[in-house]
């Protein structure tokens, strides 16, 4: 009898280990990036309108120099737009001209 409970025992312990089992996966996480500072936005260049933005900031204070300068970029959108129509090129390139008006801005210091 004695044998007979160590031969089912042996039994179930070999049965048990070559049973599929649920394994839950492990998941890789990366390491969460260091913080650094954070920066709102890109700075202007100072270009050869700069002096004039200035002394416009002077004259017309801040919020009529944003409103005059968000006229003036609308404008500037607006005829490119009809450019692209006119000459029938893509959306896409469209967007890619109004970038390109953006970067010259930039460069030339209309955004100081």
């Amino acid at each position: 009898m004695q044998l007979r409970g160590v031969v089912a025992c042996v039994l179930a312990g070999l049965a048990a280990a070559f049973a599929p089992t649920r394994v839950t996966p492990t998941i890789a996480r990366r390491p969460a990036p260091a913080r650094t500072a954070v920066y709102m936005g890109k700075q202007a260049k100072f270009g050869v309108f700069s002096p004039a933005v200035y002394a416009g900031r002077l004259v017309l204070g801040d919020k009529r120099l944003e409103k005059t300068r968000g006229k003036a970029i609308s404008l500037h959108s607006q005829a490119i737009t009809e450019f692209c129509l006119f000459v029938g090129a893509t959306p896409k390139m469209r967007g890619l001209l109004i970038k390109k008006a953006k970067t010259n801005g930039d460069t030339l210091g209309f955004l100081v």
